[in-house]
């Protein structure tokens, strides 16, 4: 989920994917690479299929277990996998690639009839090898943003070991929202720079993102405020994006540019609704508010920069382009339009907005995944 190197007009590569001249490169053949974004892609199906399930719809795969799970398969298996396989290639050191490989079998594990610890402890083991990528990154060229990313990461382990010592979902979702919080934010950081920020802007985005990651702890300690403070420093950090994130200039763009910046800047407004949520409502662990912040930030917020990063990632991750074409905006519209219902079947409590909101949810992701294979094909 990176950005842009400065040139006008186009959207930057982040300074974390470019390694330094003195490590020791691995170079992972590509059918690797594409096995484990494919390990990635089986998460978010078996995610998508928990989704159906728990919208009482029809699925084609209906497991008990599925129900269970489908938080770790969407975030950890599907988002985690792909952050780390993105991190293990800039850091090109063969032990990195331990990352998106335990947490994609992980995630895979948890529906076996194996114990569910089985696949927790992978995922955690996976996460925690993200960790050890960004400290080693870190010696390589120590910045603010990375440090961001790193905390994102810690909150990430947090999490995960938190599952597996059977923390309720609910309680702990703070900490998975922190992970991809700060992991998108530290990226921005990197390209902030393009906007010519002032000196007190990494510092203040630092600040912010402790405030992150300790309200999340608080939000499992002391509920209430704790809740309430995670709220408002999410909404500090869309603040901050709204003001120094490059995507303010180039949603004047055309093209890929603006692609992209319109859909950060629907993110960010996702990451607003769920900071809102939390702020004005208190602890949500359940019933249609936790439906609202679980969406607006694993949907809203951390798909819709999915989408807008995809064709700076894709070609990275496989060696071959993905380009931009106007249709790719109609994985873009669907997302957001299903999303809305949704989120109004919640606070409307209208059973039928919701699940029709939530199916759209999930044919928006296949759509997207559609228009980019076939896009990648023809190219």
């Amino acid at each position: 989920m990176t950005g842009i190197l400065a040139d006008p007009g186009r959207e930057p590569v982040s300074t974390l994917s470019i390694p330094h001249s003195s490590t020791r490169r691995a170079r992972p053949r590509v059918p690797g690479r594409l096995a484990l974004l494919l390990l990635g892609g089986a998460s978010m199906l078996l995610g998508l299929s928990a989704a159906l399930m728990l919208l009482g719809l029809p699925a084609p795969i209906t497991t008990e277990r599925l129900l269970e799970v489908h938080g770790q398969l969407m975030i950890t298996g599907f988002l985690g996998t792909l952050i780390a396989l993105e991190r293990a290639i800039a850091l090109r050191q063969a032990w990195a690639y331990g990352a998106p490989i335990a947490t994609g079998a992980g995630a895979l594990l948890l529906v076996t009839p194996l114990p569910m610890a089985v696949g927790l402890s992978a995922q955690s083991v996976g996460l925690g090898i993200l960790v050890a990528i960004y400290a080693a990154v870190w010696h390589r060229a120590a910045s603010t943003a990375l440090a961001i990313q790193w905390l994102g990461s810690v909150l990430a382990l947090c999490g995960s070991l938190l599952w597996l010592a059977q923390v309720p979902a609910g309680a702990l979702f703070p900490f998975l929202a922190g992970f991809l919080v700060l992991t998108i934010a530290g990226e921005r950081l990197e390209l902030a720079h393009v906007a010519s920020p002032p000196p007190g802007a990494a510092r203040a985005l630092w600040v912010i993102s402790v405030t992150v990651a300790l309200t999340s702890a608080g939000a499992l300690l002391w509920s209430t405020p704790g809740s309430e403070l995670f709220g408002a420093s999410l909404l500090a950090t869309v603040l901050w994006l709204l003001r120094y994130d490059v995507a303010t200039r180039t949603i004047r763009s055309v093209g890929l540019p603006r692609y992209t910046a319109v859909n950060l800047l629907l993110g960010m407004a996702w990451l607003a609704v769920a900071g809102l949520t939390w702020l004005t409502l208190g602890p949500q662990f359940d019933g249609p508010g936790y439906d609202v912040v679980v969406h607006a930030i694993g949907l809203g917020f951390a798909m819709s920069m999915v989408l807008a990063h995809a064709p700076i990632i894709l070609p990275a991750v496989l060696i071959r382009p993905l380009p931009y074409r106007p249709v790719l905006y109609l994985a873009t519209v669907a997302l957001q339009a299903s999303l809305l219902l949704r989120v109004a079947g919640d606070v409307r409590e209208s059973g039928w907005a919701w699940q029709a909101g939530g199916a759209g949810n999930v044919a928006a992701l296949l759509v997207f995944v559609v228009i980019a294979a076939v896009l990648v094909i023809r190219r």
